[in-house]
């Protein structure tokens, strides 16, 4: 636990467990359409007098890096899905215990408050591949379904969906008029499930 940080009182020695963090993933995630990003990757390349075998295999390096970029956007959407579903699952099982009842503010979701959780996780060390939280958070803030390749331009893949996704996760946390409850990590309990079967095996 960081000795920085104030820990909100809750009263007992008694560890609260909590819904299992359920990361939805593999296939439930969109299919990447090659075809869109080719042709993003056309609109960026600019007009050389070059050989069109190497025109082509430019384009097609782009659209796959293009491509790539689109499934880390689609993989930081889903962890942050999956985040805020617990969230939504957490605050059931804190107005059912009565220790926990008064530490969350009973306004309507999504209360900037609740990013105490994703503190929480950071806190409990939770694993996450080459993922950043806030920007996860963010990204479903910022999105109600993931957006689909052609809806995203290559300036947006290449250098803004980390710092819009950052700004939306910041000004959701900074909302609430007061510092959000930080739970201490040693009282609270839960496990991550990944729900692709690879990873589960």
């Amino acid at each position: 636990m960081r000795s920085d940080r104030e820990y909100v009182n809750i009263p007992g020695s008694k560890m609260h467990e909590l819904p299992p963090l359920l990361v939805r993933r593999a296939s439930d995630a969109p299919q990447v359409d090659l075809a869109s990003a080719i042709l993003e990757a056309e609109e960026m390349l600019p007009e050389v007098d070059v050989e069109e075998a190497l025109l082509e295999r430019r384009k097609m390096d782009l659209a796959l890096t293009l491509a790539e970029q689109y499934r880390g956007l689609i993989a930081h959407w889903q962890w942050g899905e999956s985040i805020v579903e617990w969230i939504r699952q957490c605050e059931i099982t804190f107005q059912s215990e009565s220790a926990l009842r008064n530490l969350l503010h009973p306004d309507v979701w999504p209360h900037a408050g609740r990013s105490s959780f994703v503190i929480l996780l950071a806190d409990k060390h939770v694993t996450t591949p080459d993922l950043a939280l806030e920007t996860a958070v963010g990204l479903r803030l910022t999105f109600r379904q993931p957006p689909p390749i052609d809806c995203c331009s290559s300036e947006f893949l290449f250098c803004l969906n980390s710092s819009i996704a950052g700004s939306a996760y910041k000004a959701w946390a900074g909302m609430s008029a007061r510092m959000p409850a930080l739970l201490p990590p040693d009282r609270f309990h839960f496990d991550v499930l990944d729900s692709d079967p690879s990873v589960l095996q």
